[in-house]
């Protein structure tokens, strides 16, 4: 009798990718009007290219939204736009400065653009339809999205409730909604920093270059190295100079820092994350410094 082949043994990554497939392709099948959250950033772009291999060779069946502050790195929208014109799929920006103008939010030149971005998100979902948002938060980026499911409920004013989770045993997701009500989706929840970077390594996948080491002119505040930019002026006793510096995660230009790292490959800086004890949020974006519970009160009102 003919002995059967043996079978190749599952990576960690091919478990992963096969869960968010999963995660994809049944959010795809319940929710009438779903959108994929991309920023051009690298969590995003991985799961777009899941969303890509959950339904190849056909198109993948949902548009995306950004949600643009007006202060992204042009880098990320350069990388974004590529990735938009390669896969021929419907872009929807979502802009705070139209926002703004259009009296949706209000600037009242304290409040971050970070967290105007709330109100203008809240608003394109509700001007379209949408009824399910996958997001790329990961569990390991920070507490409050620890707390949160993959399935995560908003009510019908894009609210959460942490204390309000429904029980996923087993898989099973409850995506059951009312009236105005919607869903956000994480098929990335139990990715962890280090996994994103093997999978880019990987599968290859383009990316934007600010996420490499390279030469920027940045200044310090509050123990983080900010891009020095018009949209950054210096305050007094702070001083710019030239940098070797990357970013390990990217958002509004005037509260992501960077950190001093001389990894210009995936491989240099999988080895440089391996040893982190802080995760990039932690580390270098300004908006989760303002209090301990910043971020889950930002996901309370609505953020991603």
């Amino acid at each position: 009798m003919p002995t059967a082949a043996p079978q190749a043994a599952l990576t960690h990554l091919d478990v992963l990718e096969s869960e968010s497939i999963h995660i994809i392709r049944e959010v795809a099948a319940e929710f009438e009007r779903p959108v994929l959250m991309f920023s051009g950033g690298k969590d995003s772009i991985v799961m777009l290219r899941l969303a890509e291999r959950a339904f190849a060779p056909a198109k993948i069946p949902f548009g995306l939204l950004q949600v643009d502050t007006g202060f992204d790195f042009p880098e990320v929208l350069a990388t974004r736009d590529r990735w938009v014109e390669r896969l021929g799929i419907d872009l929807h920006v979502a802009s705070v400065d139209q926002a703004i103008a259009d009296g949706i939010v209000i600037d009242d030149g304290k409040t971050s653009r970070n967290r105007l971005q709330i109100g203008t998100l809240l608003h394109a979902i509700e001007e379209r339809g949408y009824t399910a948002a996958f997001g790329g938060g990961r569990r390991d980026e920070e507490k409050a999205r620890a707390k949160e499911r993959i399935y995560s409920h908003r009510d019908d004013f894009g609210q959460w409730d942490p204390k309000n989770q429904r029980p996923e045993l087993w898989s099973l997701y409850n995506g059951r909604i009312h009236e105005g009500e919607h869903m956000r989706v994480f098929p990335l929840s139990n990715w962890t920093e280090l996994d994103i970077w093997q999978y880019i390594g990987r599968e290859q996948l383009d990316i934007p270059e600010i996420y490499y080491s390279h030469q920027r002119r940045v200044f310090e505040r509050d123990g983080m190295l900010l891009t020095a930019s018009e949209h950054n002026p210096l305050r007094p006793g702070e001083v710019a100079s030239e940098r070797t510096v990357r970013f390990r995660t990217v958002g509004d230009l005037t509260l992501t820092g960077c950190v001093e790292s001389t990894a210009g490959t995936v491989e240099e800086i999988i080895d440089e994350i391996s040893i982190a004890r802080l995760t990039e949020r932690g580390a270098t974006r300004g908006d989760d410094r303002f209090s301990e519970a910043a971020m889950e009160d930002r996901k309370k009102e609505g953020y991603f």
